[in-house]
């Protein structure tokens, strides 16, 4: 099954004015690692009060499903989450901040009235460390040879040549026909090539081809930055994907940046927490989304790929809920903001996808 890619390019323009408001409060307070995401296409957004706080979310039948956490100050965080939960109950709608990070589970750690799950976890980097990190794995140095040996070169391209980069978008759309299920949105949203300001993006090229590219967003508050993108063709030699993040990270060095993460690695268990564990009815659930999702989402593979990067930690990442037990039905709105409230439909999608894959890689066996 071929995506659409004219269907991701042709997006209807944002309320720039409004967008612009957001870009400067998240420039103002942006701390978690996705604050940055929520200038995305589809996001709907709630405003405080005092104009000093936004926060983004999917807004699905029970539940309004938040990007990370509120954007505001550290010291007004408590009260905005509050007032915006206020409002939620005010519609009959729970909420649910999904990518939670520290500062939001410090608040809610001994509440009665929230409940919390993990997501996984998030490698952490120092930008300044890379290259002794480098130095200390011989398979990571390995990766980078491959790629440099295959002629891979890496430059970064500036916002006006990449924004709306008809290459860049042919390349998104091979990697997105490799993958087991239709394009999501909401926090993973593939059209991000309309919306660059004040991202880097950097860009593989081979053969003079356009073979892969990185996008990455600021996470201002901790002078840092999410991978948020790196799609790749399956053209590309191997390592490129890691030479890439090595050329990014040896930039983010010198610029002085102190945080590099390549965000959440579902289902990972690398974070350690002490005396916490998921509902046993979840863990049950994820024990089999693990072993038969594989067909549509590569966890173990994304997981192993991150810490193949040596990471110098990793941090739990949580989704928090205002309900004293985290419910299934907030874990299917969960599923709901992903899909663009339609997820037995993306489901099935992805199934017929993996049917077919399946078929053509049985009839081409056949053929050999």
């Amino acid at each position: 099954m071929t995506v659409n890619v004219s269907n991701l390019r042709n997006t209807n323009n944002d309320d720039e004015n409004k967008i612009g408001l957001v870009r400067e409060l998240v420039f103002r307070h942006g701390w978690n690692t996705t604050c940055f995401q929520i200038v995305n296409p589809g996001m709907e957004y709630w405003f405080g009060d005092n104009g000093d706080s936004v926060v983004a979310y999917a807004d699905t039948k029970h539940t309004r499903v938040v990007a990370g956490a509120p954007v505001c100050s550290k010291a007004s965080l408590p009260d905005v989450a509050r007032r915006f939960e206020q409002d939620s109950a005010d519609l009959e709608k729970n909420v649910c901040y999904f990518g939670a990070e520290q500062r939001l589970e410090n608040i809610y750690h001994e509440s009665d009235h929230h409940s919390k799950i993990l997501l996984g976890a998030q490698p952490v980097w120092h930008p300044a460390n890379w290259e002794k990190a480098v130095k200390g794995k011989g398979s990571l140095r390995a990766q980078l040879n491959r790629a440099v040996n295959k002629g891979v070169v890496i430059s970064e391209w500036p916002v006006e040549k990449a924004t709306d980069n008809s290459l860049l978008w042919d390349c998104l759309r091979k990697w997105l026909d490799t993958k087991g299920l239709p394009p999501l949105s909401f926090m993973i949203e593939p059209a991000t090539l309309k919306h660059l300001e004040g991202r880097r993006i950097f860009v593989a090229e081979h053969d003079e081809n356009v073979v892969a590219f990185l996008v990455l967003s600021p996470i201002p508050r901790r002078s840092g930055w999410l991978t948020e993108q790196f799609p790749h063709t399956p053209e590309a030699p191997n390592g490129t994907v890691e030479l890439m993040m090595d050329n990014a990270f040896r930039k983010l060095a010198a610029d002085g940046a102190q945080y590099v993460t390549l965000g959440l690695s579902p289902l990972s268990r690398r974070a350690k927490i002490d005396a916490f564990e998921n509902p046993m009815w979840l863990r049950a659930f994820l024990a089999w989304m693990r072993k038969h999702g594989q067909r549509f989402y590569n966890f173990d593979g994304l997981d192993a790929f991150k810490a193949k990067m040596a990471p110098e930690y990793w941090e739990p990442i949580f989704a928090i809920s205002n309900e004293p037990e985290f419910s299934r039905r907030t874990l299917f709105s969960i599923g709901e903001a992903f899909s663009n409230n339609r997820p037995f439909r993306v489901f099935g999608k992805g199934l017929l996808r993996s049917v077919r894959s399946e078929l053509k890689w049985l009839k081409q066996r056949l053929i050999n």
